[in-house]
């Protein structure tokens, strides 16, 4: 890459040794963007804040915990999907591509998809992009089981990895949205992702990614509500966070989780619920937040889709249906799509 390009970009490069290397912003530039947005989100009468703040190392750690629960589905269901997938789409790319993953991981799913490459490659290059410091940790595990892997990570929110690789070389890529993280933007947002992934693309470029079907209600809310109370810990991780980078003083005692699914809008809603009246500060936000008991503050969407939904968003944000691969009981999806 251009370390000129590098430097406009405000990214540190960080190499650990042949084989790994990742790029990061500079942290000002992280602690500046996590503050203002969450001083904007949370300084309204309907109070947010973005999903993309819930993956700290903790929060990494815990989702990696809800993919192993018996309610969460997508996971295994993805996994059955991409077993399928080991004689499939080897028909679709070649030695020439490069593997990109929105989201990090050394989990099942990543490994499926390297074993494609590395059957069909000598060395294979792997690209994650992640706003979680996981991704270092991650990278290291994945190096100890594929001795010809050579990785770069990026350590940023997708849109920012997505600018920093379209800049990068002119090498082809794979890029693999796996999960259904897609399902938490809104419609608008979500459209404008896609939006933003084609442009960065480039001719010769692929994109698979996964989405969650619409379904039995009982199975989707006890997907997001589990009994063992992981995604609870999960969601209420995130005023963690805020305490610690941001100096706040939640009191996380003094909050639950609380998950519906809205079939009119054909999604999950996940929230915080105060428990009493307070008061928090927020210190590098300038915030102070008063909450009402039984106030709301919205964590997260995941919207679910129908195929014909699927065909019409791929479409409409410009690019071509290659194929489609479902899981038995059509809970699940994942299309691979090039740039029209």
């Amino acid at each position: 890459m251009n370390e000129t390009i590098q430097k406009n970009l405000d990214y540190k490069k960080y190499v650990i040794d042949s084989k790994l290397q990742y790029f990061k912003p500079h942290a000002s530039k992280i602690e500046k963007t996590f503050a203002e947005e969450i001083s904007s989100s949370l300084n309204r009468d309907s109070k947010f804040i973005a999903p993309k703040f819930f993956y700290d190392k903790k929060g990494s750690d815990l989702f990696e915990k809800i993919c192993t629960l018996p309610e969460y589905y997508p996971t295994r269901t993805e996994i059955s999907i991409l077993k399928n997938l080991q004689t499939e789409l080897p028909s679709f790319i070649d030695e020439s591509f490069r593997l990109v993953e929105l989201g990090s991981g050394a989990s099942v799913k990543t490994r499926l998809i390297l074993d494609i490459f590395t059957q069909m490659q000598q060395t294979t290059e792997y690209f994650p992009i992640d706003i979680s410091e996981i991704l270092t940790e991650s990278s290291e595990l994945l190096l100890q089981d594929y001795e010809n892997l050579r990785i770069t990570g990026i350590i940023d929110t997708y849109e920012g990895g997505l600018e920093f690789l379209e800049n990068y070389d002119g090498k082809k890529n794979l890029i693999v949205f796996l999960g259904s993280s897609f399902g938490n933007f809104s419609p608008f947002d979500g459209k404008n992702f896609l939006d933003k992934i084609n442009s960065t693309m480039k001719s010769g470029d692929l994109f698979l990614i996964g989405l969650d079907l619409v379904k039995d209600s009982h199975i989707l809310e006890s997907a997001y509500n589990d009994a063992q109370g992981v995604t609870a810990e999960f969601n209420l991780n995130v005023l963690s966070r805020i305490n610690d980078e941001l100096d706040a003083d939640f009191n996380l005692n003094n909050f639950s989780h609380h998950s519906i699914y809205n079939n009119d809008d054909q999604r999950i809603e996940m929230y915080l619920k105060s428990l009493v009246n307070q008061s928090v500060i927020i210190s590098k936000s300038n915030l102070s937040l008063d909450l009402e008991k039984n106030e709301l503050i919205h964590t997260e969407y995941s919207h679910k889709y129908t195929l014909k939904q699927i065909k019409t968003l791929l479409e409409s944000t410009g690019f071509k249906i290659n194929h489609t691969w479902l899981d038995d009981n059509t809970h699940f999806s994942l299309t691979l799509v090039s740039k029209n």
